[in-house]
């Protein structure tokens, strides 16, 4: 994930700021506790493919 681009994706959501996660390769909305799965190292944007985190997942 270039981290560059990390600086310039919002949440499509909230518009919020995301935190990857490196281990599941998502990126984390910490607002809307969703998970927005980055695929072949490309992000995957849409609401629709975001998993919601469960309630005992820790956000970094």
């Amino acid at each position: 994930m270039d981290m560059k681009l990390l600086e310039i994706l919002a949440c499509p959501v909230c518009k919020g700021p995301l935190v990857y996660r490196k281990d599941s390769s998502e990126l984390i909305c910490k607002g809307d506790r969703l998970a927005y799965p980055v695929r072949d190292g490309i992000p995957v944007m849409l609401e629709d493919e975001a998993r919601e985190l469960a309630p005992d997942e820790e956000v970094e």
